[in-house]
């Protein structure tokens, strides 16, 4: 597994920092069904998520929410600096799975941290090309003010580690393109 400089608890504050707020006042899963969990138009797929590097140390491995492989990042559009395994999360339960295990990507989604061209910190809309329509992220619905503040503190945390940070450059980079 690639190596974090994150601790874990660490980790364990940004859970729970991310666990007292939300995109929006109400269920934003009811304005399309959960779509993010889910593909309703493709219901064989399989959905889940890559851990961050040292995000799998909170986490415990067995369960029925769910399933764990190990990625190389070599077959992944990985940054460079990423040597060896990525842990993979399967959703079993979709939509209802533990809200407490999310991993931190599902927890301050629909937004995405996004480096300028002078290495700023900023949160844009995922623009992430999936098997589904965001209605938060279509419509450019606005998002609370504690949630936005909250998922721009996390992702400063974050890019503080080398290998999360050549993640998060090389995606801002792509988007340049």
């Amino acid at each position: 597994m690639i190596k974090s400089t994150i601790r874990t608890r660490t980790y364990r504050a940004i859970y729970r920092l991310l666990d007292r707020v939300s995109p929006v006042d109400y269920d934003c899963g009811t304005l399309c069904g959960a779509a993010c969990c889910m593909v309703e138009s493709e219901p064989d797929m399989e959905m889940g998520i890559y851990l961050l590097p040292g995000e799998d140390k909170i986490h415990r491995r067995e369960g029925e929410d769910y399933r764990w492989t190990e990625e190389s990042t070599e077959e992944f559009e990985f940054p460079e600096s990423w040597k060896g395994k990525v842990f993979f999360l399967h959703c079993m339960n979709p939509p209802h799975c533990q809200r407490s295990l999310r991993p931190i990507q599902c927890r301050t989604f629909p937004l995405l941290p996004h480096l300028t061209e002078e290495d700023e910190l900023v949160m844009i809309y995922d623009d992430t090309e999936v098997p589904y329509a965001c209605p938060l992220i279509e419509e450019a619905l606005p998002l609370n003010d504690d949630f936005v503040k909250a998922t721009t503190t996390v992702w400063r945390h974050l890019i503080r580690d080398p290998l999360i940070y050549d993640l998060v450059k090389a995606d801002s980079a792509e988007r340049y393109e």
